[in-house]
């Protein structure tokens, strides 16, 4: 039973080619957990020359994707199945991505992830569609399609039974109730170099390599992201 659809609206569909087919996506493609289907934008445009982009009002440097083909391409795209699902655009200009918006859109039976170009969208494409705009960080990329990648790969480690273990995704940094960073990792050999496995995960003491495990983390996360338990 597929748990979440996919519908990828991109320009560029072939840069998914090697993504799809690798590692833990692949095997839940496989399983018929997840479905990735892929859609051409260009395939909807009317242009006689196939364009999708045009020269912006008031001047600027860029191009911007037009609305007619890309409105066209998501309507299409949202009558194939009979759930239209949920419309996400990747965006530089979103609400920023985290653990709780995954873990929010990992609920959806069906994602349609929009992916920009150039300079982005005309705005009747957001004013028309109402899609929910999503960044992956406060930085910009050359268009949505990696950072789709990115939030396909964070969605599909919290479907039921994609993962050999359902503790992995729940132990996972910024999971759980306190959202901290997850705590060192260790396996053999013992020692490397001088580096030696600390004695308390050796010593079958779960409550203590518990505690342990979040004294950890706590610590992982006032070095490394202190902006998290100023959250709370």
């Amino acid at each position: 039973m597929i748990r979440v659809r996919f519908d990828v609206l991109t320009l560029f569909p072939e840069m998914y080619s090697g993504y799809l087919g690798q590692s833990l996506l692949r095997r839940a493609i496989d399983r018929g957990l997840v479905d990735v289907q892929l859609h051409n934008i260009r395939d909807w445009t009317r242009d006689k020359h196939g364009m999708v982009d045009d020269r912006p009002y008031g001047g600027g440097p860029g191009m911007v994707l037009k609305v007619e083909p890309t409105v066209a391409c998501v309507e299409a795209v949202r009558k194939m199945k009979e759930t239209p699902g949920h419309l996400v655009v990747l965006t530089p200009s979103g609400q920023r991505l985290n653990q709780p918006l995954v873990e929010k859109l990992s609920q959806q039976q069906r994602l349609l992830l929009l992916c920009g170009r150039y300079e982005g969208f005309d705005q009747r494409v957001i004013d028309i569609l109402q899609p929910e705009e999503i960044s992956i960080g406060d930085y910009v990329l050359n268009g949505g399609e990696v950072a789709s990648m990115v939030l396909i790969d964070a969605v599909v480690r919290l479907i039921p039974e994609v993962l050999g273990d359902e503790r992995s995704s729940q132990e996972d940094s910024f999971s759980g109730t306190d959202r901290l960073l997850e705590h060192a990792h260790y396996t053999r050999p013992r020692e490397f170099r001088g580096h030696r496995v600390p004695e308390i995960l050796l010593s079958g003491n779960h409550p203590e390599i518990s505690r342990w495990r979040h004294e950890q983390s706590l610590r992982r996360t006032q070095q490394n992201r202190s902006d998290l338990l100023d959250e709370d």
